[in-house]
């Protein structure tokens, strides 16, 4: 049965006719939100400011709690298939299932953004409806929130990460962070709407509502003006080169042998080093091997030996092993392996490797891609592990569980210096509250590793590579952000990139970036925004089932 059958029954003439105008406003809603995000150029943003205005004025006229998340579930829908419609992959070379989970997320996601408009819905039975149309915002944003929570994690249409390419009202976010961003966007939403309905009639209202938007919108553009032209960038400085070597995911020993693999990016790694480069950066799992598990020596002392030749380290995506003879001392999610009989853990990690040592420091990640990195729930139900696994192998990593800074040693200014760096594995640079983590800890520059190319040339990793400006503003640090197949970049603490590639183009980016210290209130209390819309929508649920149970016993 379609959507449009479903809205279409038993009514009559003008009301199918009312039904086919509130669902064309739904789908320009979601159309409206969706084109607002990257990699849509600048002028799309703005789009964003007024994308909630069709659905508002289809949610006026809704009743029921079935027809207010009907709307909701629409609109959200084409949102979702307009923004994210890539995360099946969809290639030719893409696993089955990584292409099912793909479908099934575009069709899950959109039912989480019905918790705002069911919250909206209880609200308005708590309260009158004008007090519960304010609360909305609030409502949204917990959504948002809670797509940062469980194995089911997707926060990935933030509607403040829309924002990334409008780099002057986006400086906010040192202080209110994405989320605060996205209650900004609302709100105007919810204004501008009340300026159209009042406009006609109550034409002195509307202009209030108009004015009240406007200023708004304003102050935030004066804010990130100041900002953009008082900011001073440290005086520590760094060079670090990224290597992009465009290996194919799919045919991952395309270059032959291990070693031959090594060869090539010692290659590219000694064009950075000639160009000045004290870290480099290899992309998310550079080699497809546990090199540190001791079965590469030959390709373990290849690339120890250009560390030491070029007096530089490196930074690098790769796969690790921990094993644990000991059961007494294995992580509860270890597995075991039976053969050996011992337990082991493994990791998409980040490595550092220094000239004039063999010791490593590494970070396991700790977000995980839901089923495509990690079967969600499968460390309390071990047996969906089995059941789920796709053909490319990377459904079984362990979630990595340290905040690890790494401390890279390089010489400035004729003095050794420790550069403090947070490593983060791809779509880790998607959550709002993670690098505060490492910066309060004392990163002075954050690095991203990752491998877009599963996603082909879609909007998927233009949009990846825009939401870490918002990680730059939020904690005022360099983001440095080596990729497979592209997009590498260097962005600057202000959210501007400096300098970036192209998508798959096997290159080599080489830029100075600075360190800094300093910390932003985003940084020190990045969870004020959603502690409160939090609280604000638990106590919508609490006095809901406070007022269910005093009509359903009469109280």
């Amino acid at each position: 049965m379609s959507v449009l059958s479903i809205f279409k029954s038993h009514k009559t003439p003008d009301e199918k006719k009312k039904i086919r105008k509130e669902i064309l406003l739904l789908i320009l809603s979601g159309v409206l939100l969706g084109i607002s995000f990257p990699p849509f150029p600048f002028p799309f943003a703005l789009l964003s400011f007024v994308g909630f205005i069709p659905y508002l004025i289809v949610l006026k006229n809704r009743q029921t709690l079935a027809e207010i998340n009907r709307a909701t579930y629409l609109m959200a829908f084409v949102f979702c298939v307009v923004t994210v419609y890539w995360v099946g992959s969809w290639q030719a070379e893409a696993d089955p299932f990584l292409m099912m989970a793909g479908g099934a997320m575009l069709l899950a996601l959109p039912a989480v953004m019905i918790i705002p408009s069911t919250l909206y819905y209880l609200s308005s039975k708590v309260f009158k409806t004008k007090i519960s149309f304010w609360l909305f915002p609030a409502f949204w944003v917990t959504a948002e929130y809670l797509l940062t929570l469980t194995d089911l994690k997707f926060p990935w249409l933030i509607l403040g990460h829309g924002l990334a390419k409008f780099t002057s009202f986006i400086q906010a976010a040192d202080i209110i962070g994405a989320f605060g961003l996205s209650l900004i966007v609302l709100y105007i939403n919810l204004l501008l709407y009340k300026t159209f309905i009042n406009y006609k009639e109550e034409r002195k209202v509307a202009v209030k509502y108009f004015v009240v938007a406007l200023s708004i919108f304003l102050v935030f553009i004066v804010y990130g003006m100041i900002k953009i032209s008082s900011f001073k960038p440290s005086d520590k400085k760094v060079r670090v080169g990224l290597v992009q070597p465009n290996i194919n995911p799919w045919k991952k020993w395309e270059l032959g042998s291990l070693q031959n693999m090594v060869e090539n990016y010692l290659q590219l790694s000694q064009q950075a080093a000639d160009e000045g480069a004290q870290i480099i950066l290899w992309p998310e799992t550079a080699l497809p091997v546990y090199l540190m598990n001791g079965g590469y020596p030959a390709e373990l002392d290849s690339i120890y030996k250009f560390l030491e030749e070029n007096n530089v380290s490196l930074l690098t995506g790769m796969p690790h092993i921990k094993f644990y003879y000991d059961s007494t001392k294995a992580p509860a999610d270890a597995k075991f392996n039976k053969g050996g009989n011992y337990r082991y853990t493994t990791y998409n990690s980040i490595l550092l490797l220094k000239p004039g040592t063999k010791e490593f420091q590494q970070y396991g990640k700790t977000h995980l891609v839901p089923l495509g990195e990690h079967v969600p729930f499968a460390d309390q139900f071990t047996f969906l592990a089995d059941v789920f696994k796709w053909g490319v192998g990377l459904g079984g990593w362990n979630v990595g569980k340290d905040t690890v800074v790494f401390n890279a040693s390089v010489q400035i200014d004729g003095e050794d210096e420790i550069v403090k760096i947070n490593g983060q594995v791809c779509y880790e640079s998607i959550f709002p509250l993670f690098a505060p983590n490492f910066v309060q800890r004392g990163a002075e520059v954050i690095a991203v590793v990752t491998n877009d190319s599963w996603y082909g040339n879609s909007s998927g990793p233009y949009q990846h590579k825009e939401f870490a400006v918002l990680r730059a503003v939020e904690n005022r640090r360099a983001v440095v952000r080596c990729a497979n197949g592209g997009i590498s970049c260097i962005i600057n603490p202000l959210g501007i990139t400096e300098a970036e590639t192209e998508m798959f183009t096997k290159t080599v980016l080489v830029g100075e970036v600075s360190l800094q210290n300093e910390k932003t209130f985003y940084t020190e209390h990045p969870a004020i925004i959603t502690t409160i819309i939090s609280v604000i929508s638990l106590w919508i649920v609490g006095l809901s089932i406070l007022l269910f149970i005093k009509n359903k016993f009469k109280l």
